[in-house]
């Protein structure tokens, strides 16, 4: 057991009457086509300044340059008038709007409530209406004198007519305004359709003046923008420094707190639009909720003191909540996969040199670490979503989207070498209940949620529970071998002790009957003692392995006998108190016989003894140099000596160093460091000197070595044991989609092995990893068993 634990909518508006299609823009009946500014917009419009409960003392029309040059507004005016009205008054502009900047221009002062604006460009006294009239953009000082129909008037470069009544407009007016909310268009003042009422968002007015720029930093005190706050990095620009004004709408919340998002993003996809407000009471605000935000911006890392390997989450704490409005439409969430945006497909991240933290460079079109990272905090869909592992005991399911490579045949995606399959992320059940699930289903629909990091891993914390399409796997049978096939299986039983339920011991021994087919040998890992997880100083397995034989009979299966070798106590790791060690378990029934040596306790080492050029163990069972520092605190091999019609077969059953320790994928630290693998490296080598022994006095020898080696067959620890190809690893004879015995938060891996003799490997031998477990919501262990069939005559 290894340690550690939508689709975006294109909004169509209906246009009622008669209309004429004119270049693919709709033209109202009697009148020119509308023609997106190729520069300057109105991009925000606040009537309520100064009224009751307003943030800011005066109205004003906000521009922006969508454009790429530098545009001269001098001799321009910005114009107004009542909704039904047709006398405009006017404002002049001066100076120019560079790519990318705002110009704010500061209109009439209400009673004196609210905070003043930024630094206006330009100022006039126009007193606008706070619900609902119309502005325009003219490119002359003449005032206009229409009352419909003025958006195509000569001159007008941008119009908007606010509020439901506003007798002109492009294609639909935007909502009703109220004293505490502005129209803003969106994409950060970018997006054109003319069309008013898709272009605009009624939320919290965020003045911004020609110091602001789309691209963040709400220079020339212009109002903190959360992507301000987020920026590019992994560390916040603004981390422990006060912020206030930052307006979004809440998305979702917590008990400590609330989501929230700007509606209104800007172009940049390394900039997230989503943050987390902190509070140590349960919020009071309500999804939906238009609101602004004040306090002190905090880099959060998950875990505290046992979480140092993880990232950290930007956040505001200490806050200040002002609601602006209720019902404010839900910034659309971000798709990933198709039809959105894709996530890296291989590389987490390639260019940090210790700390992505204060090293490397964002990339997220070509870092997970930082695709992931750029959308903290936002809301994020994902279509028809591939289930790659089953729903775990914490409510996660871990899932890529659609087309991702490189998928298994049952529907999980393949961990590799040099691919640690970046798109995966987990549905969460922190916000809503998550179904159950395997792998080969599919969340069917949209999955969406806030996007979260915590545990060392990218979470969709879903606000709703998605819906399952069952996919088609069902648990795999192996083969019955023929009379002259040893059959031998390693299986890795998860912590079996005589407390765990009958149930269990019945679903293994169902599992060992009818599909592994009641192998000769089986080699077991993570048998406990007597008393299981009772730390009472009990270490014999006697009871353990009692009951697990009875329910294979009782299953219809043969007979078994074991041999093991009960270790000192706590001195081999896993759940204290539970004395975990490998058995040999096997059948006499079918030519196998196990070769008693005795001897052999928990701390003598084995040896091999050579008798006139023919090879023997010195104890069997007998462990492999237990005393050796590669052992610490981790189980001993244990080798056996066994004959099968005559053929003398050595048999090492292991259970390597977990990966207890290691820094996680999506840890801050770039590249992981994978400390336990160390271990791995100098227990491989003991095992494979002992193989060697073997082979120095019979090259011809049969030797078995398998178990659960928790490393991978592309690792290191493999290599170890395959050099000199004395030992051929049988998990990298599998076709890629086939190479995997584990499944961990979504990565198919390898876990588990079995190394044949270059003599045995030589054989037309059949190897199966049978996937009975790690694909499945309910398991009767985490690992899937796996066997050979080697024809010894």
């Amino acid at each position: 057991m290894e340690p550690g634990r939508r689709r975006t909518v294109r909004r169509c508006v209906a246009v009622a009457g008669t209309a004429a299609v004119v270049g693919g823009l709709l033209a109202p009946s009697g009148g020119a086509a509308y023609a997106a500014s190729p520069d300057i917009v109105i991009s925000q419009v606040y009537g309520g300044g100064g009224n009751s409960g307003a943030p800011y003392t005066h109205d004003f029309i906000e521009l922006y340059n969508r454009g790429t040059s530098t545009v001269s507004v001098t001799g321009w005016t910005v114009q107004y008038a009542s909704a039904s009205g047709s006398s405009w008054s006017t404002t002049a502009l001066s100076g120019s709007i560079a790519p990318g900047h705002y110009y704010l221009v500061q209109e009439a002062a209400g009673a004196g409530s609210g905070t003043s604006l930024p630094t206006p460009d330009a100022t006039g006294s126009i007193a606008m209406s706070a619900t609902s009239a119309k502005v325009a953009l003219v490119t002359s000082t003449t005032a206009l004198t229409c009352a419909t129909g003025c958006a195509t008037q000569a001159g007008v470069r941008d119009f908007v007519g606010y509020g439901s009544s506003a007798g002109s407009y492009e294609s639909a007016p935007t909502g009703t305004l109220s004293n505490t909310t502005a129209a803003l268009r969106a994409g950060g003042g970018a997006t054109d359709t003319d069309d008013n009422s898709a272009d605009f968002t009624v939320t919290a007015p965020t003045p911004r003046n020609s110091s602001s720029s789309s691209g963040g930093g709400g220079g020339g005190g212009g109002a903190t923008r959360i992507r301000d706050i987020q920026g590019s990095a992994h560390i916040s620009p603004l981390n422990g420094r006060p912020v206030s004004g930052v307006a979004g709408v809440v998305t979702a919340k917590s008990a400590t707190g609330f989501w929230m998002q700007d509606p209104q993003p800007d172009t940049d996809p390394a900039t997230s639009e989503g943050i987390f407000v902190y509070s140590s009471t349960a919020p009071t605000v309500q999804v939906a909720d238009s609101v602004t935000v004040g306090g002190t911006v905090s880099e959060f890392r998950p875990g505290g003191t046992s979480g140092t390997d993880n990232l950290t989450t930007t956040e505001i704490t200490a806050p200040t909540v002002s609601v602006v409005a209720s019902g404010a439409t839900l910034p659309a969430p971000t798709v990933v996969g198709s039809g959105g945006r894709v996530p890296p497909s291989a590389v987490i991240e390639d260019d940090a040199t210790g700390d992505v933290e204060n090293s490397g460079v964002s990339d997220p079109a070509s870092d997970g670490i930082d695709f992931w990272e750029s959308m903290e905090g936002m809301r994020v869909e994902i279509d028809n979503a591939a289930v790659v592992g089953p729903r775990s005991s914490y409510g996660e399911i871990p899932v890529v989207p659609q087309g991702s490579t490189t998928r298994t045949n049952r529907g999980g995606i393949v961990l590799q070498s040099g691919d640690a399959n970046p798109e995966r992320v987990l549905v969460d059940d922190v916000l809503a209940t998550t179904p159950t699930a395997k792998v080969g289903d599919t969340l069917s629909g949209a999955t969406t949620g806030v996007l979260d990091y915590s545990f060392g891993t990218f979470r969709l914390l879903a606000t709703s529970t998605p819906m399952v399409t069952s996919g088609s796997i069902t648990p795999e049978t192996t083969q019955t071998p023929t009379a002259g096939e040893l059959s031998a299986a390693t299986f890795n039983v998860e912590n079996l002790d005589p407390s765990d339920p009958q149930s269990k011991f019945d679903g293994l021994a169902g599992q060992i009957v009818a599909n592994l087919k009641s192998p000769d040998l089986l080699a077991l890992e993570e048998v406990q003692d007597n008393s299981g997880a009772t730390d009472n100083g009990t270490v014999a397995c006697d009871q353990t392995m009692g009951k697990l034989i009875s329910a294979i009979t009782a299953a219809g299966g043969p007979s078994y006998s074991y041999r093991q070798i009960s270790p000192q106590n706590n001195a081999d790791g896993g759940e204290p108190g539970g004395n975990i060690r490998q058995v040999f378990m096997y059948r006499t029934d079918r030519g196998l016989a196990f070769t008693d040596r005795s001897g052999g306790t928990a701390t003598k080492g084995n040896a091999v003894v050579n008798t006139g050029g023919v090879p023997s163990l010195k104890y069997s069972p007998g462990r492999i140099d237990p005393t050796n520092s590669a052992f610490s605190s981790s189980r001993k091999p244990l080798a056996g000596e066994f004959t099968w019609k005559g053929n003398r077969v050595f048999v090492i059953a292991n259970h390597f160093n977990s990966k207890g320790g290691d820094q996680p994928l999506f840890g801050h630290s770039q590249p992981p460091t994978r400390s336990s693998e160390t271990q791995r490296h100098n227990q491989a080598t003991v095992v494979k000197n002992f193989v060697d022994q073997i082979l120095a006095v019979d090259a011809g020898a049969s030797v078995i070595v398998l178990g659960d080696l928790n490393d991978f067959e592309f690792s290191r620890t493999a290599d170890i044991l395959t050099a000199n190809n004395a030992l051929v690893d049988l998990p990298r004879t599998l076709p890629t989609a086939e190479r995997y015995t584990y499944v961990y938060e979504g990565n198919s891996q390898v876990l588990d092995h079995i190394l044949l003799s270059s003599a045995l490997a030589a054989r037309a031998y059949g190897y199966d990893v049978v996937h009975v477990n790690s694909e499945f919501a309910t398991q009767l262990s985490d690992h899937d068993p796996q066997v050979v069939r080697i024809p010894l005559p």
